[in-house]
This record gives C-alpha cells, sequence and structure tokens, in this order.
C-alpha cells in the first residue's frame, strides 16, 4: 500500500553506468507497470496542478507523455506534445540545447498554445535542468505562461532546480 511519495522509490529502478560510466540512471517503468503505483503518482500531481487553472500540459517526449497525458484528461484541458527534433509533422519552433552527453533539439507545433495560456510543462524526470529550460523557451516564444513544471523525480545533486529557480516546480521524489 502507498501511503506517501517515498513509498515510491522502491519502485524506481537503479541502473548503474548507464548511458555512461558513473551514471546512475533512475527507471521510472517499474512504477510505470505498477497499477497502484502509476495511479498514486497521477492522482497526487493532478492534486498540486489542480489549482492552478492551467489550460494545457505540455508533456516532453517520451516519459513525459506517459504522466502529462493522463494528467490532461483529469484537468479537462488541451495536451501539447514537446517532441524530439523530425518528429512533429507541420508548423514548428525548436530549441536546441546542451545536454549531460552532447546536443538535443526539441520542437513543438507553433499553433499548440495560444499566446495567453496558462501551461505545465511535464516530465518523469529532472537532472540538470537542460531539456525542461528548452521547454519553457518554447511555451515563452508561444507566448504561453509557464505555470508549473511537475516531475515525478528530482536528482537534486544535478542542480535542475537552480536552472528553474524563477519557476514553480512540483515533484514527489527527491534524490539528494
Amino acid at each position: 500500500m502507498i501511503n506517501k511519495n517515498e513509498d515510491l522509490k522502491k519502485y524506481i529502478r537503479d541502473i548503474p553506468d548507464y548511458p555512461v560510466k558513473g551514471v546512475i540512471f533512475r527507471d521510472l517503468t517499474p512504477l510505470f507497470s505498477n497499477a497502484e503505483a502509476f495511479n498514486y503518482t497521477i492522482e497526487k500531481l493532478y492534486d498540486n496542478l489542480k489549482c492552478l487553472g492551467l489550460d494545457k500540459i505540455a508533456a516532453i517526449e517520451a516519459r513525459g507523455f506517459i504522466v502529462g497525458a493522463p494528467l490532461a484528461k483529469m484537468l479537462n484541458i488541451g495536451f501539447a506534445p514537446i517532441r524530439k527534433s523530425g518528429k512533429l509533422p507541420w508548423k514548428k519552433i525548436s530549441v536546441t540545447y546542451e545536454l549531460e552527453y552532447g546536443k538535443e533539439t526539441i520542437e513543438i507545433h507553433e499553433d499548440s498554445i495560444k499566446a495567453g495560456e496558462k501551461v505545465a510543462i511535464v516530465d518523469d524526470l529532472l537532472a540538470t535542468g537542460g531539456t525542461s529550460l528548452a521547454a519553457i523557451k518554447l511555451v515563452e516564444k508561444l507566448k504561453g505562461e509557464v505555470s508549473a513544471l511537475a516531475f515525478i523525480v528530482v536528482l537534486d545533486y544535478l542542480k535542475g532546480r537552480e536552472k528553474l529557480k524563477n519557476y514553480k516546480i512540483i515533484n514527489l521524489i527527491d534524490y539528494e
């Protein structure tokens, strides 16, 4: 029985030296595959987002989609996918940013967020903050207002929160 957020840690698998030596990958697939853990996670994130008057969830590919889509449904709001370069078929805007292991480009359809809409950016995990910061830039280029960023896990030791200090961060689990 899951009674508190910390109970979710038992559903997160640590994979050492992935994708490179010295990195501990926090694998959330066991959490996603367990109905009780997954439902608890979505309900707790929903509880934190429901009072924000949101218009959209903008979720980051790919694991952010797993979390973002059910939240959009529960909140009865729209869903805007943020995808890796080359995956969106229509007019889009993009941002390129630095990763721990190189560069990445993410994109969003230019009509997926309207000026003034309140948006929560959702992903499974916050590490260094580079992807989230790029997602913020996309939403703000479309003149959306980033009301919050929501994650299941924050890896505090990678200092991603510091890059996002001007934004509300919602998360369930911290790794110090």
